[in-house]
């Protein structure tokens, strides 16, 4: 099973975009992946550093990143993305996933 990374805005938005990440968790857990959630790691009174820390290191427990919509206009969002890809990790469009391992073609690049 391959182990996924979820990245997308949360700073700024209603709830730090919580209900999007939990939805897309569980849709990419419906089709068999093993699914790392952010909003499932950190407390929204967990201060932003204390959040990419945690972040990053969870990310780097992944085989893949699925980026959701929004993602190139937050700045931890595109950290995660750069770490991602300096490290070899497939980074994919979270959208573009339908079924486990169908997805490899669909990278997504800044």
């Amino acid at each position: 099973m391959q182990r996924i990374y979820l990245s997308g805005p949360m700073t700024g938005l209603p709830n730090f975009n919580y209900p999007r990440f939990h939805l897309e968790a569980a849709r990419l857990r419906a089709l068999g992946y093993d699914v790392v959630n952010p909003a499932e790691l950190n407390e929204p009174t967990d201060s932003r550093a204390v959040c990419m820390r945690r972040d990053i290191q969870a990310l780097m427990t992944c085989d893949a990143v699925a980026m959701l919509p929004g993602w190139t206009s937050s700045s931890g969002a595109t950290l995660e993305h750069a770490c991602a890809v300096q490290c070899g990790m497939e980074v994919v469009l979270a959208s573009k996933i339908l079924a486990p391992r169908q997805h490899r073609a669909e990278v997504c690049h800044a």
